[in-house]
């Protein structure tokens, strides 16, 4: 109970900071879209980085990595600090200047100007929703799964999880997602982009603090980094699972099994040759390269039966991963650089010097949070039961490891922050777009006050985080790291655009709308051939993420060329120094 208080006072406390953000508010539209330009250096650093780490960085790569081992980082983390960076200075600062000379408050207003086109606009705008709306699904089904754990035996009268027994009594992923949903929904109504700026900021600190703590108090748990090292499980000699080193909550340390604990054992063992018994024996499968079968137990004493457990089979967990599938993952990170949620946190910058801590900063922040995450999947894969949903394995090792209510509280109050400094960024970014894109668009800004203006972006973010709910609510089992590789996928295909909108002359509207069409056509092929969010690769390894761009790349510059050019004002307006 000691645990949900702690919560409760922090979610209290982002109201508050709603409430003054908004007697900060200067009443415009404009204000309320991209905080007048107004933001500086490090609150921009701080909003960008906290929008970019969502469930994703904390919840999804510390599951990723306990089903597939320390490989995670390099598909992902390793890769995105340098690109990300890269693609603020390339992007970010060029769209911020249009942003600030051209008076856009969207990339949809971008688009269309540059290509002179109002289809275009109409065809990217349910595009980006759809993308988006699986963003918002991986944050509000991460904080359920983050919650339940930590809460377990608070209400058992109330709640029953018959899927997780240790868990009876725990607030149910539907209440807390309903919960953290109504949170920032109110102080994005009421602060704007202005408020989430002054949340990311205050978020972003919270949750990189919190899990530098955690992750100090995990390693001295388990008696150090060293000893970190012998909690995974290792092939015998009989060809059996076993775990020598156990985390004993009585003496709240790492103890070395006398009887080595049996979890499995490896299948057709007698089957195989005696050089390759030989070179499986004494052999950690979380840190295997090549595929091996493993049968786990289906009943654990603790955790009881766990459905699921007969079925991790070929799991492959990797030290490292193909060459093909670490370069073909470059592409996903280009996902920012079409983000619409980025975009509306890059104009709110004061200036493109603003821009400068952040480049720099970012990939070490990067560091900072996933190097830790990922560590502690790895470790969690030697002490919880095989069947244990990825995205509950963060929460559980705090509950396992760290036996003190309110450090408990705080540091799921840090995944709670990371998991909402980017919740209310994308549902800004949704009612912005809806307002400016859509009905001022059509209807014609000077038919709305601003207060009316304001009052539309409301109403629709409102519809949004109402049907995100209810999407996470029949969605709660989806793989959140899985997801969110999609979604960035969708994203990265769509990049072509905006680099050729950038620093493409020749560019044109008829091109612009083939690349958007191919990105999304082959996308939604390889996200069906997935199963609609599983993981998934193309012949010896390729992420469909680098397909889908260079079909999208292909599609722009073929029919720009066969198209007519832009025409000379267009040219003048974004080219000429």
């Amino acid at each position: 109970m000691t645990t949900l208080i702690v919560i409760i006072l922090y979610l209290s406390l982002l109201l508050g900071l709603g409430l003054f953000t908004n007697k900060l508010s200067r009443g415009t539209s404009k204000d309320f879209f991209v905080a007048s330009h107004s933001i500086g250096p490090f609150l921009l650093l701080m909003s960008v980085f906290g929008t970019t780490m969502t469930a994703f960085a904390l919840v999804g790569s510390t599951g990723k990595s306990f089903e597939r081992g320390i490989g995670t980082y390099g598909l992902m983390a390793s890769i995105s600090g340098l690109v990300h960076a890269a693609i603020f200075f390339v992007i970010g600062i060029r769209l911020w200047c249009y942003g600030k000379k051209h008076g856009f408050v969207t990339q949809i207003q971008f688009f269309r100007s540059r290509f002179e086109s109002d289809r275009i606009g109409y065809i990217l705008f349910p595009i980006l929703v759809l993308l988006v709306v699986p963003y918002l699904l991986i944050g509000i089904i991460g904080a359920g799964k983050t919650i339940e754990p930590v809460t377990a035996g608070a209400f058992p009268a109330l709640f029953t999880n018959p899927t997780m027994p240790p868990w009876q009594g725990g607030i149910p992923p539907w209440l807390s997602g309903l919960v953290i949903s109504a949170v920032v929904l109110t102080y994005v109504f009421m602060g704007g982009s202005r408020g989430a700026a002054f949340a990311n900021t205050f978020q972003t600190i919270v949750f990189m603090v919190m899990g530098l703590v955690a992750f100090t108090f995990i390693v001295k748990a388990l008696g150090g980094l060293e000893n970190a090292g012998n909690i995974p499980a290792r092939i015998t000699e009989k060809g059996t699972l076993v775990q020598e080193y156990s985390f004993s909550k009585e003496e709240k340390k790492l103890v070395q099994n006398q009887t080595p604990k049996v979890i499995g054992k490896v299948k057709q063992w007698a089957g195989k040759t005696l050089e390759e018994k030989d070179a499986l024996i004494g052999r950690q499968p979380h840190l295997s390269r090549t595929p091996i079968e493993i049968e786990y137990k289906t009943k654990n004493p603790k955790f009881g039966k766990v459905p699921e457990a007969s079925k991790l089979l070929n799991k492959e967990r990797e030290l490292g991963i193909p060459p093909i599938t670490f370069l073909t993952y470059l592409f996903i990170p280009l996902s920012v650089g079409m983000f619409p949620h980025l975009f509306q946190h890059w104009l709110t910058a004061k200036s493109a010097k603003a821009f400068r801590l952040t480049v720099i900063a970012h990939p070490l922040c990067i560091l900072i949070v996933w190097v830790p995450c990922v560590l502690i999947g790895v470790w969690a894969s030697g002490i919880l039961p095989p069947g244990m949903p990825p995205p509950a394995v963060l929460s559980k090792m705090l509950a396992t490891l760290i036996d003190n209510p309110i450090l408990a509280g705080l540091l799921t109050a840090g995944v709670l922050a990371a998991i909402m400094s980017s919740l209310d960024s994308q549902f800004l970014c949704l009612g912005t777009m809806f307002t400016n894109d859509i009905v001022l668009h059509k209807a014609g800004a000077d038919k709305y006050t601003d207060k009316q203006i304001i009052g539309i972006a409301r109403t629709f973010i409102v519809a949004i985080v109402a049907l995100t709910y209810a999407l996470a609510v029949v969605l709660k089992n989806a793989n959140v790291f899985d997801l969110a590789v999609w979604c960035f996928s969708g994203f990265g295909a769509l990049f072509p655009v905006v680099f050729a909108a950038l620093y493409w002359k020749r560019a044109t509207e008829q091109g612009a709308i083939a690349s958007i069409l191919v990105a999304v056509i082959t996308w939604f092929y390889y996200f069906h051939a997935s199963g609609y969010g599983g993981e998934y690769f193309v012949g010896p390894g390729i992420v469909p993420a680098a397909i889908c761009f260079a079909a999208a790349t292909i599609a722009m510059v073929v029919v720009s060329l066969l198209s007519k050019p832009p025409s000379k004002a267009t040219l003048d307006k974004f080219f000429k120094n």
